[in-house]
């Protein structure tokens, strides 16, 4: 078999500006299909926003107005007055609905938004995987699994805190700034410069904070995605591992591969405590500023108590957006990053792309034919070269040679999997690029060498998603392949579950419900790669005679190891090299003392010297 030359596992580079402005455009376009659900949670949240300078004023109009000592004409009068009394009744309701009304703005704002981002989410995802299962066999050639598998977790998860709690949430926080501002300078400018003295301070600790939170950030996502890649990998291989003993290599590496993830975020955890505490200070930094300066005006008697009260209260209001204005940098900054991945994955083009007009499936029974053909997965490292052969309707066909001779790199070609570098595969007379890709394949049955389950029952397996296939082809094609009486035996039957990957069937029965799949979908053409080669002897036997049954009457190609298996094909075709050596029946290539001749002694001495 034939394998595209691997590819160095390189570092997921962090990509990308701090801001973005044609990703945010491209975000956006996600929130498009929601934008009644937008309008409404900008709209609550404009209310929200307003109602945050309602309690201070209402503060102020209370001290002014029913508690300040110059308009209450004796010690009781504050108590006894109806006026008084009814004046601070009616503002403490108002302060009470604004608090109701704040709180019902701010549920449907953040109810709305979380509700939209998980749309959003959904629809992302599924955009990815369609993505995914659109993309050539060639790109999973070079892409690690867990770096996939972060695109379609940890990324999307980033991104859905950007669309429920990052940009509907910082046009809030500035409407709240400004709204606050406003009002401000409507009481007193003066005080208002007073209040905003330390903004440069504000400002300047926020420019280090989002540096130090960027670079933590983008190593923190470097870090996840080599996590995940090291965990699939090793997961999957898990039997290797503990084999050859390599259990603490295996657990060291990880180790330092996770420290790196655990050092980038204990930097992106002391931006943050160092951040909000000094956001705090200067806070509180303010609010001295204003006293001192305040008090003196209200001594001096151009300013009244109420009003500083109030501008005290907005300037701890003030400060409390723009520490969440720090935050909502932080899940820019790293959605920024994510979304940037996301999007090159989803910008790579699939290789292999239907033709604009395709053409029809032929209808009846069609050969294929194999003219000069050449391949080469980069550069001019021929795999193929110049392969010319034709397989007539109803013939069966075997592909033999050496490990590395380009027999399955046929059958991917065959199957569009990779585009002929020169030449031309015809099924049916037309060009295989000439077809819709999933138009040819299903056109055929396949059965691989290693064969692969699915998590679900034995009959969905057989099925594998194609719901008109009834109940009754499904037991016909288990029959078919000596695999009913199995099937039978097991508590559930043909509703038996599968673990994930086939784990509690043996490497025989998985290969025995492939065959079944192949069989249920009643392919035109039969493709059996190496079918047999990882069976046991007993099963071979059960496989051989099933396989007997399937390619009657079928178009068959058979790649095959195991020269026993393929003695029976009507021409069996010699691989060597890249280039068809030989053609011919099994005793015409015998007696021609060739490559298959060399093959058969070689096996023939092999089992001598097994038995």
């Amino acid at each position: 078999m034939s394998n595209p030359p691997a590819t160095a596992h390189t570092e997921e580079e962090a990509l990308g500006k701090v801001y973005d402005w044609r990703l945010i455009r491209r975000l956006m376009g996600y929130l498009r299909p929601y934008g009644p659900l937008v309008i409404v949670s900008v709209v609550a949240l404009i209310g929200h926003s307003l109602l945050q300078i309602a309690g201070p004023y209402l503060t102020k109009v209370v001290i002014d107005r029913y508690l300040n000592p110059q308009a209450v004409s004796s010690p009781l009068d504050p108590y006894l007055s109806p006026e008084r009394f009814t004046g601070l009744s009616q503002v403490a309701l108002l302060y009470l609905a604004a608090l109701v009304l704040s709180f019902f703005f701010q549920y449907v704002e953040t109810y709305v938004m979380q509700y939209t981002g998980q749309k959003v989410m959904f629809d992302l995802r599924r955009g990815i995987f369609d993505h995914l299962q659109r993309l050539d066999i060639s790109y999973y050639d070079r892409a690690p699994v867990g770096r996939l598998v972060t695109r379609v977790t940890t990324d999307v998860d980033v991104l859905n805190e950007l669309f429920a709690a990052g940009v509907v949430a910082i046009f809030g926080d500035l409407f709240t700034l400004a709204f606050i501002a406003a009002t401000m300078i409507a009481l007193s400018p003066a005080l208002t410069l007073a209040s905003i003295s330390i903004a440069p301070l504000v400002m300047g600790v926020t420019f280090l904070f989002r540096r130090a939170v960027r670079d933590a950030n983008r190593r923190i996502r470097v870090a996840i995605a080599r996590i995940n890649a090291y965990l699939q990998e090793h997961v999957t291989g898990m039997t290797v591992v503990q084999l050859f003993n390599h259990e603490g290599k295996s657990c060291r590496k990880f180790a330092r591969i996770n420290a790196d993830h655990r050092d980038a975020f204990k930097d992106a955890i002391l931006a943050h405590s160092l951040f909000y505490p000094a956001i705090e200070w200067l806070g509180t930094l303010a609010l001295v500023v204003l006293l001192v300066y305040g008090g003196s005006r209200v001594l001096s008697g151009t300013l009244t108590i109420g009003v500083l009260v109030a501008f005290m209260q907005y300037s701890l209001r003030v400060f409390r957006p723009i520490q969440d204005l720090g935050e909502k940098f932080n899940i820019l900054q790293s959605a920024m990053a994510s979304a940037e991945r996301i999007f090159k994955l989803l910008d790579t083009p699939a290789k292999i792309q239907a033709s604009p007009r395709p053409a029809a499936s032929p209808d009846g029974d069609t050969g294929i034919e194999f003219q000069n053909v050449r391949f080469a997965y980069g550069g001019e490292d021929w795999v193929l070269r110049d392969v010319n052969f034709q397989v007539s309707p109803g013939e069966t066909v075997a592909l033999v040679g050496h490990t590395g001779a380009g027999k399955t790199t046929i059958l991917s070609l065959l199957l569009r999997f990779y585009d002929v570098t020169q030449g031309r595969i015809l099924v049916g007379g037309v060009d295989v690029r000439d077809y819709d890709p999933v138009e040819l394949r299903r056109r055929f049955g396949v059965v691989l060498q290693d064969p692969y389950l699915f998590s679900g029952t034995i009959a969905t397996n057989i099925r594998l998603g194609t719901e008109t296939i009834p109940d009754e082809r499904i037991e016909e094609a288990a029959e078919e392949v000596n695999l009913g009486d199995f099937i039978r035996s097991l508590p559930g039957g043909f509703e038996e579950e599968v673990r994930e990957r086939g784990n509690s069937l043996s490497t025989g029965q998985k290969q025995l419900i492939n065959f079944a799949r192949a069989l249920a979908h009643n392919p035109h053409f039969l493709i059996l790669d190496e079918a047999t080669s990882s069976v046991d002897t007993e099963t071979e036997f059960r496989v051989r005679a099933a396989v007997n049954r399937m390619v009657s009457g079928r178009t068959s190609i058979v790649v095959a190891h195991r020269l026993s298996t393929v003695q029976r094909a009507d021409r069996i075709l010699v691989m060597h090299k890249g280039r068809l050596r030989e053609s011919g029946t099994h005793q015409e290539l015998l007696a021609k003392r060739g490559i298959y001749w060399k093959l058969y002694q070689l096996q023939y001495k092999d089992q001598e010297v097994a038995g």
